[in-house]
């Protein structure tokens, strides 16, 4: 079975080791009901108790798919995302074409709203796409410069002052949630709300990886200090610390075409793991959850196949030495906890 850690202040413990499901909303492509239900079938057999969704992956397939699975199970806990209302668009779609990264023949087109009625409305639709009664945790989703530009100041307004923070505060006090906090991959989006509401944690998907640490600055302190837990999302930087440097096939960093820069750290990276015949997969994978704040990390997984090999990457034995060649290397941040 897979270790659990104290979530912050929720009073959840959760798998080091969770499920993240956007593939399981045809993400780029799309993914067979039956590969979807083998997947999730997996991952109860290893022991995943964590599972990460959002009305935006596959614009609701994704909580579909996975209410379906978890409804008969126990001890698990289950977070999905507001910041996204599903619009009904005439029907049906072709899922041979993507639309905005999901090819999903869901009827549905996202709509971004942070107000209070948003989140509340955000939430019972969840719940019934999932066919549960309950969630344990509500993220508000890619809110930030990186996703609005310059709409981001509204955006942030619906939240603060149109009252999609006194939703979740009513939801966390009247205990239909345990808790709530930000599903984001940019860390001043994060430092931004926490100046407005108390976050139980924060989903940060991609800035506390192998390949960069930024976190460390000001978010991980600030964290420390509120008493907010981290989950670490996207643990392989969309796939370039998954597959490495030698492939034919194109590497991407954070969904676009890694620049030449990035190529060659991961490069160096890659060197260090591969003296130590250590996958350079497996060290991306564990290197987040050696600092104390973090309680779980979650890779997107597809298939059975997947599940068996994050496993694999998970438990894989890791020398000591390679971590402290990564630091002697600056390869890492000296101050960044190693396993």
């Amino acid at each position: 079975m897979i270790a659990r850690r104290n979530l912050g202040k929720t009073g959840l413990t959760v798998t080091e080791l969770g499920f993240g499901t956007a593939p399981l909303g045809n993400l780029f492509k799309p993914l067979p009901d039956t590969t979807a239900r083998e997947t999730l079938a997996a991952a109860e057999k290893v022991g995943f108790g964590y599972y990460d969704t959002a009305p935006f992956y596959g614009f609701g397939l994704s909580e579909r798919r996975l209410g379906d699975s978890l409804r008969s199970r126990k001890d698990i806990v289950l977070s999905t995302k507001v910041g996204r209302l599903l619009k009904p668009v005439p029907g049906p779609v072709d899922e041979s074409v993507a639309r905005h990264g999901y090819a999903t023949s869901m009827p549905f087109e996202p709509v971004y709203d942070y107000s209070y009625d948003a989140v509340m409305r955000s939430f019972m639709e969840s719940l019934q796409r999932l066919g549960l009664s309950r969630i344990d945790l509500l993220y508000i989703h890619d809110i930030g410069k990186l996703t609005h530009g310059d709409a981001n100041a509204a955006r942030m307004a619906e939240l603060t002052k149109g009252g999609g923070l006194k939703a979740l505060e009513e939801l966390r006090s009247a205990k239909l949630i345990s808790g709530f906090g930000m599903g984001v991959n940019e860390i001043p989006a994060c430092l931004e709300v926490m100046a407005h509401a108390q976050l139980d944690v924060i989903l940060l998907a991609g800035r506390y990886t192998l390949l960069e640490q930024n976190a460390l600055d000001e978010l991980f302190p600030a964290c420390e200090a509120a008493g907010t837990a981290i989950v670490v999302g996207g643990p392989y930087n969309s796939g370039i610390l998954a597959v490495g440097t030698k492939t034919a096939a194109p590497l991407y960093y954070d969904y676009e075409p890694a620049t030449s820069a990035v190529i060659e750290k991961v490069r160096k990276i890659e060197a260090v793991c591969d003296r130590h015949a250590v996958p350079l997969a497996a060290a991306a994978l564990q290197f987040p959850l050696a600092h104390g704040i973090v309680a779980s990390v979650i890779p997107g997984l597809d298939s059975a196949t997947r599940v068996e090999q994050t496993i694999a990457l998970f438990r894989h034995e890791i020398p000591a030495s390679l971590w402290q060649d990564l630091r002697t290397e600056n390869l890492i941040r000296a101050h960044a906890p190693i396993p």
